[in-house]
């Protein structure tokens, strides 16, 4: 499997077979590059045929939310390793929200855990959030759909472990940016995207405070809990470590993109129930040998020359 080297790079040792769910997602599209760069035999599920894409991948397609589905595509590819980032990553507080998140973040994680107790995996490595509640708030209500769906997620993955020695690592991540996040709303891209285009994007409050953890190092985290050694069954944090305000992003991007837009604070109401959390780095370091390696200024930086390059590409293809 991947193991890192002395620079906290990468690389294929043993030919073993990985399979990513969620390839097509944002972080799941860095990971397949990642390992495919590494000359990895990556196999990706998605629920349909996809237009383009890495052709090293091997691509499978099926709905994860279905069992039997879920059970026959793991008999043909018998996965070494699973990375399950697979899901529905909204976490807004409507009730319309409760069947998808059930859905894809619950009952897919459930039937993935179910079909691999019985194929031998090496290891199973489940993506967790920084919105679910943490070990022991036992009597604290989740704040959305979305982050229920991820704690009972979690809450199964440590039982298949106890009961079924399942070879589960849950990694925790917390708040991650970078380039090609699809979901332009998330609020990195978004404020970029707006100041691109010469306008001031409206926000809340900007008062939360976040752990901002860049998407290359989400991947390295992966791939590290991936190499690691007697981590299964726990939980591990993937973050800065640090806490700094929406508002202070915010701020930062303002002054890389265009310092003449003010930004309008409070024009949107913050969201309620929202969780302020920061990784416990040190015990991720001990446990995996991992920390970030890029600031967020160098982070933010490029994430908004990769959405700047978007942008022009599109003019040009217009104008052309």
């Amino acid at each position: 499997m991947v193991i890192p080297d002395t620079k906290g790079h990468f690389y294929q040792d043993s030919g073993e077979r990985v399979l990513v769910t969620g390839a097509t997602g944002f972080i799941g599209s860095h990971l397949c590059r990642r390992l495919c760069e590494a000359g990895a035999e990556v196999h990706a599920i998605s629920r349909g045929p996809i237009s383009q894409g890495q052709s090293d991948l091997r691509w499978w397609y099926g709905d994860l939310a279905e069992a039997d589905k879920v059970k026959s595509l793991l008999s043909e590819i018998k996965p070494d390793v699973i990375f399950h980032l697979a899901g529905y990553p909204i976490g807004a507080r409507e009730v319309h929200h409760v069947i998808p998140s059930l859905r894809s973040n619950l009952i897919s994680t459930v039937n993935l855990l179910t079909a691999s107790s019985d194929l031998g995996c090496r290891k199973i490595l489940l993506a967790g959030s920084l919105e679910e509640p943490a070990e022991g708030d036992h009597l604290v209500t989740p704040s959305s759909p979305y982050a229920v769906a991820k704690w009972a997620s979690s809450a199964y993955a440590r039982m298949f472990f106890t009961l079924y020695k399942l070879p589960v690592v849950l990694l925790r991540l917390f708040m991650v940016y970078g380039p090609k996040q699809q979901d332009v709303k998330k609020i990195i891209p978004y404020v970029i995207l707006s100041l691109l285009r010469g306008e001031s994007p409206e926000l809340t409050s900007g008062l939360r405070l976040v752990d901002w953890i860049y998407v290359g190092d989400v991947v390295d985290g992966l791939l590290a809990a991936a190499a690691a050694s007697e981590v299964e069954g726990k939980t591990i944090d993937l973050g800065s470590g640090q806490l700094v305000s929406i508002r202070r992003v915010v701020e930062h991007l303002v002054n890389m993109v265009n310092p003449n837009i003010n930004p309008a604070f409070g024009a949107v109401a913050d969201r309620p129930f929202e969780q302020v959390r920061v990784a416990d780095a040190a015990r991720s370091a001990s446990l995996i040998g991992w920390r970030v390696r890029t600031t967020l200024e160098q982070g933010l930086r490029h994430t908004t020359e990769w959405y700047r390059g978007r942008i022009t590409s599109k003019l040009n293809a217009i104008i052309t």
